[in-house]
Protein backbone atom coordinates (compact mmCIF):
# COMPACT_ATOMS: atom_id res chain seq x y z
CA UNK A 1 0.00 0.00 0.00
CA UNK A 2 1.45 3.17 -1.17
CA UNK A 3 2.18 6.37 1.73
CA UNK A 4 -1.43 8.24 0.72
CA UNK A 5 -3.50 5.33 0.63
CA UNK A 6 -2.26 4.44 3.67
CA UNK A 7 -2.83 7.78 5.46
CA UNK A 8 -6.43 8.14 3.61
CA UNK A 9 -7.65 5.18 5.07
CA UNK A 10 -6.30 5.90 8.10
CA UNK A 11 -8.10 9.18 8.49
CA UNK A 12 -11.12 7.39 6.83
CA UNK A 13 -11.31 5.37 9.75
CA UNK A 14 -11.82 7.79 12.44
CA UNK A 15 -14.44 10.73 13.03
CA UNK A 16 -12.77 12.94 15.27
CA UNK A 17 -9.16 14.82 15.95
CA UNK A 18 -7.89 17.97 17.83
CA UNK A 19 -7.18 20.91 15.86
CA UNK A 20 -4.56 23.28 16.98
CA UNK A 21 -4.58 27.28 16.62
CA UNK A 22 -2.43 30.03 17.91
CA UNK A 23 -4.33 32.87 19.51
CA UNK A 24 -3.02 36.92 18.69
CA UNK A 25 -0.52 36.72 21.71
CA UNK A 26 0.64 33.56 21.08
CA UNK A 27 -0.73 31.22 23.33
CA UNK A 28 -1.70 27.69 22.15
CA UNK A 29 -5.39 26.42 22.09
CA UNK A 30 -6.76 22.54 21.25
CA UNK A 31 -10.29 21.71 20.30
CA UNK A 32 -11.70 18.41 19.59
CA UNK A 33 -13.65 18.06 16.58
CA UNK A 34 -15.65 16.48 14.08
CA UNK A 35 -13.71 15.96 10.46
CA UNK A 36 -13.66 14.90 6.94
CA UNK A 37 -11.30 14.43 4.37
CA UNK A 38 -10.31 14.99 0.48
CA UNK A 39 -8.24 12.32 -1.58
CA UNK A 40 -5.36 15.15 -1.62
CA UNK A 41 -5.19 15.13 2.01
CA UNK A 42 -6.62 18.23 3.30
CA UNK A 43 -9.31 17.72 6.26
CA UNK A 44 -12.72 19.89 6.10
CA UNK A 45 -14.09 20.43 10.04
CA UNK A 46 -16.79 22.97 11.04
CA UNK A 47 -17.70 25.45 14.03
CA UNK A 48 -19.22 28.24 14.98
CA UNK A 49 -16.88 31.66 13.69
CA UNK A 50 -17.33 32.68 17.05
CA UNK A 51 -15.10 30.22 18.81
CA UNK A 52 -12.12 31.22 19.86
CA UNK A 53 -10.54 28.45 17.29
CA UNK A 54 -11.97 30.50 14.52
CA UNK A 55 -10.89 33.73 15.67
CA UNK A 56 -7.60 32.23 16.14
CA UNK A 57 -7.44 31.08 12.24
CA UNK A 58 -8.74 34.17 10.98
CA UNK A 59 -5.44 36.20 13.09
CA UNK A 60 -3.17 33.54 11.71
CA UNK A 61 -4.19 30.51 9.41
CA UNK A 62 -1.68 27.63 10.35
CA UNK A 63 -2.97 25.01 12.54
CA UNK A 64 -2.08 21.69 13.65
CA UNK A 65 -4.49 18.67 13.83
CA UNK A 66 -3.96 15.08 15.65
CA UNK A 67 -5.93 11.97 14.70
CA UNK A 68 -5.64 8.56 16.54
CA UNK A 69 -7.00 5.66 17.57
CA UNK A 70 -5.71 2.99 20.27
CA UNK A 71 -2.30 1.90 17.89
CA UNK A 72 -1.82 4.45 14.88
CA UNK A 73 -1.48 8.35 14.92
CA UNK A 74 -1.65 11.30 12.85
CA UNK A 75 0.72 14.57 13.28
CA UNK A 76 -0.53 17.35 10.92
CA UNK A 77 0.18 20.78 10.18
CA UNK A 78 -1.17 22.89 7.48
CA UNK A 79 -3.01 25.90 6.82
CA UNK A 80 -7.21 26.52 7.16
CA UNK A 81 -9.58 28.56 4.72
CA UNK A 82 -13.08 29.35 5.78
CA UNK A 83 -14.94 28.03 2.90
CA UNK A 84 -17.47 29.91 1.09
CA UNK A 85 -20.19 29.40 -2.33
CA UNK A 86 -19.68 26.28 -4.50
CA UNK A 87 -16.14 25.31 -2.17
CA UNK A 88 -18.59 25.36 0.66
CA UNK A 89 -20.98 23.26 -0.80
CA UNK A 90 -18.86 20.58 -2.68
CA UNK A 91 -16.63 19.93 0.94
CA UNK A 92 -19.25 19.91 3.64
CA UNK A 93 -20.90 17.33 1.27
CA UNK A 94 -17.85 15.43 1.65
CA UNK A 95 -17.86 15.97 5.38
CA UNK A 96 -21.72 15.14 6.03
CA UNK A 97 -21.28 11.84 4.34
CA UNK A 98 -19.02 10.98 7.00
CA UNK A 99 -20.35 12.79 9.95
CA UNK A 100 -23.97 13.04 8.73
CA UNK A 101 -24.84 14.00 12.73
CA UNK A 102 -23.35 17.27 12.10
CA UNK A 103 -25.22 18.72 9.51
CA UNK A 104 -27.60 19.91 11.77
CA UNK A 105 -25.42 22.61 12.20
CA UNK A 106 -25.41 24.02 8.25
CA UNK A 107 -28.05 26.15 8.80
CA UNK A 108 -26.88 28.14 11.74
CA UNK A 109 -26.05 31.85 10.90
CA UNK A 110 -22.78 31.30 12.92
CA UNK A 111 -21.31 28.06 11.55
CA UNK A 112 -18.66 28.01 9.61
CA UNK A 113 -16.53 25.27 7.46
CA UNK A 114 -12.74 25.48 7.41
CA UNK A 115 -10.26 23.32 4.68
CA UNK A 116 -7.30 22.71 5.90
CA UNK A 117 -4.41 22.08 3.47
CA UNK A 118 -1.24 20.23 4.79
CA UNK A 119 2.31 20.86 4.59
CA UNK A 120 3.54 18.23 6.94
CA UNK A 121 2.01 14.84 7.98
CA UNK A 122 3.31 11.98 10.02
CA UNK A 123 1.72 8.75 10.50
CA UNK A 124 2.90 6.22 13.05
CA UNK A 125 1.65 2.68 13.59
CA UNK A 126 2.28 1.93 16.75
CA UNK A 127 2.39 -1.61 16.44
CA UNK A 128 4.74 -1.51 13.46
CA UNK A 129 7.22 1.06 15.18
CA UNK A 130 9.57 1.97 14.92
CA UNK A 131 9.05 0.89 11.18
CA UNK A 132 5.96 1.73 10.80
CA UNK A 133 5.98 5.88 10.00
CA UNK A 134 5.41 7.55 7.06
CA UNK A 135 5.86 11.64 7.02
CA UNK A 136 5.39 13.42 4.09
CA UNK A 137 6.08 17.41 3.55
CA UNK A 138 3.91 18.71 0.57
Amino acid sequence: MDDKKTILEFLGSVNHGVVGTVNKKGNPQAAMVGFGQTENLELIFGTSVLTQKAENISQNNHVSFVVNDPTRAIQYEGTARLLSGTEKEKYTKMYFEKNPGMAKYYELESQGYYLVTPHWIRYIDHTKSPDGTIEIRL
